[in-house]
Formats: C-alpha cells, structure tokens, sequence
C-alpha cells in the first residue's frame, strides 16, 4: 500500500484472469480497480445490495424451497427478470460497441459446444444440486451471512476450497 498528494493506492495484484484483459489496458486497470475509493465503492454497492437480496426474500430458505417446490412463481420471476434484463444487456453490448470504464473493448466470446455442451449442463446440474442441497444460491453467502444465518459460514468456506481446487486445476482442465 502506498500514498501519494492525492489518493491512497493499494499494490496492483493480479488475478487469474488477468490474461484476460489486453496488455495495453492491464496496468491501467489494475491501478484503477486498487484504489481505495474503488474499493470502498465495491464495498458500498455490494452491502446495499445484500440489503435488497435479503428485504427483497431473494435469499430466504424458505423462498428458495417454495421454487424448487414450484408453490410460488416470487424466485422464478425474479430469476426470469433477471435473465431478460442479461440478455437484453448483451445484445446492447455487442449492438453499441460499448467499452468497460478503461476504455478496452467488450467482446463476449461465443459458447463451446463441443458433443453435448457437457460442461455446461454438467456443471448446471452440480450447481443446482448444490443450490438445492444448501437451500441458498452461492451468489448471496455474504448477505446471509450478514443477515446472521452463520451457519452458512460451513458453505462460505466449502465455496472458497471449491473455487480453490478449480484455480489449481484449471490448467488441467478442458476450456
């Protein structure tokens, strides 16, 4: 961490991803996204967003269990909604040509379908299982947890040893 006259700027680190963003921006954005008033922005916008997941019941086991159940139509507007609201932002996307905040472009790659699509639908289903199975969606961990359900804690760090294998295996895996 270090600070000049104007802000107060944490070292760049680099994800796993950051191949992913072209060398001429990558400097720039890692500078960018460091910045403390970046990050207390994320923080911001990630804690009034716990607070509508959770005011909004999108987070409540017993939401969650009524759509698996199929005795509400509440999560399965709200996931349909959703979906619509992704879709028609990638068709703007790649309809206006928009850039991210640092300037580099968009470009959403297309799907491999090679056989059956397997990893997509097997890694659907393991994904459902897991929603059903934990009666939460992995997205919303930290705003039931900071609702105070911290049993949820177990299923916080089964997420991160599970996000850690895929990171050490990922070179090995088919992409």
């Amino acid at each position: 961490m270090h600070r000049d006259a104007n802000t107060l700027t944490l070292d760049p680190i680099e994800c796993i991803d950051s191949e992913q963003v072209p060398e001429e921006f990558k400097e720039k954005a890692l500078a960018e996204g460091n910045q403390l008033s970046s990050l207390l922005g994320y923080l911001l916008f990630g804690v009034v967003f716990g607070i509508i997941l959770v005011k909004s019941e999108v987070v409540s086991w017993f939401r969650i269990q009524e759509m698996f159940r199929f005795h509400s139509f509440h999560l399965h507007g709200v996931i349909g909604s959703a979906g619509v609201v992704a879709a028609s932002s990638v068709l703007a996307i790649k309809r206006l040509g928009l850039k991210t905040i640092h300037g580099e472009p968009i470009s959403i790659a297309p799907k491999q379908w090679t056989g059956v699509g397997t990893r997509y639908w097997l890694g659907g289903t393991f994904f459902g299982l897991g929603w059903a199975l934990l009666g939460a969606c992995p997205g919303p961990l930290f705003a039931l947890i900071g609702g105070g359900i911290t049993v949820l804690l177990v299923a916080f760090v089964a997420a991160l040893a599970g996000t850690w294998t895929y990171a050490a295996l990922r070179s090995r895996l088919p992409h």
